[in-house]
């Protein structure tokens, strides 16, 4: 299965000479275990990783001046990622990323139960999910590789589940490789849950930045933030991105949905052809004229405006990390898809090979 994994992972050229990898300790863990952290850098980004949560802990690129900055949330420290047990910043959620209704699922005839971390319903795994664990971190060319196993039962899950999540770094796009096998049938929804903040970390809110996400259709919410079950046409609503406008341009509006998710907290259906690499999502910030690209494979992406962000925690800038300070674009199947038969599946069987690929590409408008 190694030999597998390596080759649907994609080995890449050790030709890009620019790209560096280093790594060190992060710090212990409360397990006694030792975070390892990695830098991957070329002339146009430089992105740390760490082993806790298969996490990207900081990621900097230029201006339109040219200036290098921090454009994601997070601690320097790992202490602070394991106080932290409400915001994922950077992390690799699992074995479900976003919501499950009521914790609960069937799977073949049977009704597996998750906890309920985010009441009536589970949320990115359970209380003790992947963004938790101390993944098996390694140098690879160009980038990192983390392994993580969740044996059978663990959060409620069937099937022994084996998790390959490789960041890898080329020119100024940063790519996601995202790879599970099971030895029983299970669901599995990887992501990446990294906060952006293209101004810069700890600049204020991202509401002047302009987005564009290329989705007709998105999945709207009940008051607990389960999907109503219908693909709703975003045309006529704030939900409509499928032109420029910046985030907070509607967010404050009268909307029974945006009142749902406390602001955008919403999954888009990305147009085109699941399993193929396409573009999901742009973002422009005209302050520091730092753009982002998403493509994704995955069949949809959530947009979250930060809406929980309470000014309780620390930023880097030596400020706090308040309402809105940082937006996620989580490529991703759709929430609650378990219970959902209309949805794309997420269903994984012995034998079979989940795979997902994102990228981050990184520009500047003048």
């Amino acid at each position: 299965m190694k030999s597998l994994v390596a080759v649907l992972l994609g080995c890449t050229s050790a030709a890009v000479a620019q790209t560096t990898v280093t790594h060190a300790s992060f710090g212990k863990l409360p397990s006694g275990e030792d975070a390892q952290i990695y830098t991957v850098k070329d002339a146009a980004v430089e992105m740390r990783l760490t082993t806790f949560g298969a996490r990207v802990v900081s990621l900097s690129t230029a201006d339109r001046n040219g200036k290098m900055g921090g454009i994601v949330l997070g601690f320097d420290d790992v202490e602070d990622y394991v106080k932290d047990t409400k915001t994922y910043f950077g992390a690799v959620p699992g074995r479900y990323a976003n919501r499950i209704a009521l914790g609960k699922f069937t799977l073949d005839g049977k009704q597996y139960t998750l906890p309920i971390n985010n009441p009536p319903n589970s949320l990115h795994g359970g209380t003790d999910g992947f963004e938790r664990r101390n993944w098996t971190g390694k140098e690879i060319p160009n980038g990192v590789e983390f392994m993580l196993v969740s044996p059978d039962g663990d959060q409620g899950y069937p099937g022994t589940l084996t998790a390959h999540v490789r960041y890898t770094l080329r020119g100024n796009t940063v790519r996601i490789d995202y790879i599970a096998t099971t030895d029983k049938s299970t669901v599995v929804n990887l992501t990446n849950h990294a906060y952006f903040n293209l101004a810069g970390d700890g600049s204020g809110t991202i509401l002047d930045e302009k987005l564009t996400i290329d989705a007709d259709q998105y999945t709207p919410i009940d008051a607990t933030s389960i999907p109503l079950g219908e693909l709703a046409p975003v045309a006529g609503t704030p939900f409509d991105f499928t032109t420029p406008h910046s985030i907070g341009e509607r967010i404050g509006v009268i909307n029974a949905q945006l009142k749902n998710g406390s602001g955008y907290d919403h999954n888009f259906v990305v147009r085109g052809k699941a399993g193929e690499l396409r573009s999901a999502a742009k973002i422009y910030d005209p302050a520091s004229g730092r753009v982002l690209s998403v493509e994704t494979t995955e069949p949809g992406v959530q947009f979250y405006s930060g809406n929980f962000l309470d000014g309780s925690l620390p930023s880097r800038s030596g400020g706090k990390y308040g309402l809105r300070s940082g937006f996620c674009l989580e490529t991703q199947h759709y929430p609650d898809s378990p219970n959902r038969p209309s949805y794309p599946s997420t269903e994984l069987r012995p034998g079979k090979m989940y795979r997902s690929v994102t990228t981050w590409t990184f520009t500047d408008e003048k």
